[in-house]
């Protein structure tokens, strides 16, 4: 626990912390209240779905094709601008003559800022952490995340019940307010580097497309960014099959939620216990048999499971995550210092699209084959995913070395 009390001694580490916390709590609950509302006025169910799928699908649009702002607008302006635009959505969105078109568009328009925000907040906190605080850091920030996914819905359900979806969407507009008098007040205003002046001179897309192709031309963080999104991808399946699997146990909507339950406490558990008793030079050495962890106990769903066993089994898997620990040391070990602010913004929209289209992967193949054989399918690929990229099949042959400047775990 000391290492997360290195990051938290930080001051302005703590504000960018205290913005996520107040911002991520805010937009769960305001992703529920939006479907919530777009439900009471069409009576659509495929309408309010189609919300959380106009709030995710951005990641990769924006991650790819607006990553040159990153490097474009000192980070924290870019974070104020992106937490005040947003605020300035929801409050038009929460307008009760707004119609559901509208409504529509303007959440597709939320989710194309919130890649460029996490990025720019991903890229500026190797600056705010330096040393050993960062991956630390980068971890609370996950379990902030975990949090809530295991509790958001829920808190966001019990508000609905005291408020209408529109005073919902306007606490989550306040949220978006602190956060940016928050990230204002709290963090520094920091120069570019003295290279990122002549990316004007190129369009945004272009620098941006260009951006990318430098950063999967270095063969380690090429690898590492797959690896990096690969077993989260193949990772969330039986997550995307819960519901259908459940149901197929005779269980319901209890049942498929404390399965979903699973995967993200076994993540958290996995993370802190890593963070404490692992040495950060074992970290990196863990990558591998950690992502390894993730595939190997869903195979046992080829037996079709109870609940109970399955929970337990799932839990195992999300101890697995704890590969994030390493990935993050890694990544910061393997790219030029040059590319790091667009690496690691193309590091966060990709883990939100691949996780997106895995879901979706997973759910379309369900509709051919029983979820639990989906479920090992899903593991035997990811398997094999973690052993080529470990042993450099993918690409090139040369191992991954922490020690080395183009390497990173040897298999």
């Amino acid at each position: 626990m000391s290492r997360y009390r290195t990051a938290l001694g930080i001051r302005e580490f703590r504000a960018i912390f205290t913005a996520h916390i107040v911002s991520m709590v805010g937009a769960v609950t305001a992703n529920f209240a939006l479907a919530m509302l777009v439900y009471s006025r069409t009576g659509s169910s495929l309408l309010s779905a189609l919300v959380f799928a106009l709030v995710l699908a951005p990641h990769l649009i924006a991650g790819t094709l607006l990553s040159a702002l990153i490097d474009r607008l000192p980070a924290r302006r870019l974070l104020v601008c992106c937490n005040l635009l947003s605020a300035g959505l929801v409050l038009v969105i929460s307008l009760s003559g707004t119609p559901v078109a509208a409504v529509l568009a303007l959440a597709f328009a939320l989710g194309l800022i919130e890649p460029v925000f996490s990025g720019a907040r991903a890229a500026t906190l190797p600056d705010v952490l330096p040393g050993d605080a960062y991956v630390p850091g980068r971890s609370l920030m996950r379990l902030v995340a975990q949090g809530a996914q295991l509790g958001g819905f829920a808190v966001g359900g019990l508000l609905m019940a005291a408020f209408s979806p529109q005073v919902m969407l306007l606490i989550n507009a306040g949220c978006f307010l602190f956060s940016a008098l928050v990230l204002r007040l709290g963090t520094k205003e920091r120069r570019l580097h003295p290279d990122d002046g002549t990316t004007g001179r190129t369009s945004l897309l272009r620098d941006s497309l260009n951006g990318i192709g430098a950063v999967m031309r270095v063969p380690a963080v090429r690898r590492t960014l797959l690896l990096g999104w690969a077993v989260p991808a193949l990772g969330v399946i039986p997550e995307a099959l819960a519901v259908p699997y459940t149901a197929g146990l005779g269980g319901g909507a209890t049942a498929a939620g404390l399965l979903l339950t699973a995967i993200p406490l076994g993540t958290v558990a996995g993370e802190v216990l890593t963070n404490w008793l692992v040495p950060k030079e074992r970290q990196i050495r863990m990558i591998g048999p950690a992502a390894l962890l993730v595939f190997a106990p869903m195979l046992l769903f080829a037996l079709r499971p109870g609940l109970v066993p399955a929970i337990a089994v799932l839990f195992a898997c999300g101890l697995g995550f704890s590969t994030q620990l390493g990935q993050d040391r890694l990544l910061l070990q393997v790219v030029p210092e040059e590319l790091r602010a667009r690496t690691l913004s193309l590091q966060t929209a990709g883990l939100m699209f691949w996780q997106g289209l895995g879901f979706a992967a997973g759910g379309a193949v369900a509709e051919l084959f029983s979820p639990s054989a989906v479920i090992c399918a899903g593991a035997v690929a990811g398997l094999f995913a973690v052993v080529l990229l470990l042993r450099g099949a993918v690409f090139d042959t040369e191992k991954w070395s922490p020690r080395s400047a183009d390497g990173v775990v040897s298999g």
